[in-house]
């Protein structure tokens, strides 16, 4: 056993910076690198690439991230966790492979795990009592079953966790859950138990800190932000763990960002629900007894996490058709800005009445004065410019169509001082909305295999 492990943090969504994983393991030793790539509606994004091309759907920043990284995990033994196999993890292996191939690396093992995708499965689901009634409002599946875009069980670390064991330096996954592409590589590593249920808890909480990539590490930090050295820089964070569950967050030396506390706690709580009962499929974690010491700079430990058994229940992530959007955007200029924006909302809204159509919802903000904060926002008098952002949604794609036609009139047939108008009409764009659920885990088993270069 190892007297202990570092695990860097790569990515923390699809679009995060592709600089990372190459400083992660040429900046300073590391023995695991996790990339997340994945949150709710970037399945339904990846399962519709894969209906339009069934060798797509997974995250292509990823094999592109890789053909930098191959020789580099390799010549040093770092071994490579990510989801980044999003709706196809078998198909993002096959590139993988490929480029091994065109580097002339041969024999690298790849473990995939797939068996999250139940999109086709609903059916036989059902008859089997899964539920899957909607978490927030207890729907009934069956009102949006026809319109299902896809369809993922949020499995844990268990699969991770057989493909080290089978010797995979890389292994890819379909949905699992953020936190497990970290704590797995513990698991494994240290011979945890699977019901050592602190020590596990720890794991998720180092999961949870590294999952968001920069998060950690003084990116959209809340705090004294300007006090953050070097952001245009910044090193992502990296957590040293030890088999008795402690933790210790840093970042490689001469790297931009702040690992503090401060930055630590804010991660923390981004995301949790309810702080006590942090589910996740190998047990559940108290956030309420975590400590935190800063021991050094940029060294935070992380100690003391309690955890619980786990549920016998499975998140499911699912994705469905909910009609169409467009939003269009004019910009007013002083004097008057806002009076002039507000009034070219009325306009609008009495012609779109007038034309006899109807929205399930029609939502104005104007950007510079209430865009983020709504009605909290201060009613200032006096504006430079103020963006009218003015959206629609209908389940019909005509009435939306229709909405798009009545931006650009009131160019001329408005307010004045009017600019920012460019890219043409608004277009209707599919809606898709998201239906958490829960499903018994034993009605679906996690499938892994090793693919070796």
């Amino acid at each position: 056993m190892k007297e202990k492990i570092r695990i860097a943090s790569g990515q923390g969504f699809w679009g995060d910076l592709q600089s990372i994983p190459l400083q992660q393991v040429t900046k300073g030793p590391i023995d695991y690198l996790m990339m997340d790539f994945l949150a709710e509606v970037t399945m339904s994004i990846m399962q519709k690439q894969k209906k339009r091309n069934p060798s797509a759907g997974y995250a292509r920043d990823l094999t592109h991230i890789l053909k930098d990284l191959l020789p580099h995990i390799v010549e040093k033994n770092i071994k490579v966790i990510t989801n980044g196999g999003g709706a196809n993890p078998k198909a993002c292996v096959d590139e993988i492979v490929n480029c091994a191939h065109k580097l002339g690396i041969r024999g690298l093992k790849l473990g995939v795990v797939s068996g999250d995708d139940i999109l086709d499965s609903i059916d036989g689901l059902m008859k089997r009592k899964a539920g899957l009634k909607n978490m927030e409002n207890d729907r009934e599946i069956h009102e949006v079953k026809e319109k299902l875009i896809s369809a993922n069980v949020y499995f844990g670390a268990r699969p991770i966790v057989a493909a080290l064991k089978k010797g995979a330096q890389i292994v890819i996954t379909g949905r699992t859950t953020d936190t497990s592409l970290t704590y797995a590589a513990m698991i494994h590593e240290f011979k945890w138990k699977w019901d050592d249920w602190n020590k596990l808890a720890a794991g998720v909480v180092a999961g949870h800190i590294l999952e968001c990539g920069g998060q950690a590490s003084g990116g959209n930090f809340l705090g004294d932000w300007r006090s953050v050295p070097d952001l245009a820089r910044i090193g992502f964070p990296i957590a040293e763990a030890y088999p008795n569950g402690d933790v210790i967050i840093t970042k490689h030396p001469d790297t931009g960002g702040s690992v503090s506390v401060e930055t630590v706690s804010e991660q923390l709580l981004y995301e949790i629900g309810d702080p006590i009962n942090y589910i996740t499929p190998e047990c559940i974690a108290d956030f309420t007894s975590i400590k935190l010491e800063q021991v050094e700079k940029d060294r935070v430990k992380v100690y003391n996490v309690k955890g619980k058994p786990a549920t016998d229940l499975y998140k499911v992530s699912m994705a469905y058709h909910d009609g169409y959007t467009a939003i269009g955007n004019l910009t007013y200029s002083w004097p008057d800005a806002f009076e002039k924006a507000k009034k070219a909302d009325e306009i609008l809204r009495i012609r779109l009445k007038d034309m006899g159509l109807q929205f399930d919802e029609i939502r104005t903000e104007f950007l510079g004065v209430n865009a983020c904060h709504g009605p909290l926002a201060e009613d200032q008098k006096d504006f430079n410019e103020v963006v009218l952002r003015i959206g629609v949604r209908n389940h019909s794609h005509h009435e939306v169509e229709m909405f798009g036609k009545e931006i650009a009139p009131l160019i001329l047939t408005g307010p004045p001082s009017v600019t920012g108008f460019a890219g043409g009409r608004p277009k209707p764009n599919e809606v898709i909305a998201y239906w958490p659920a829960l499903m018994s885990k034993k009605l679906v088993k996690p499938i892994v295999e090793i693919v070796t270069t």
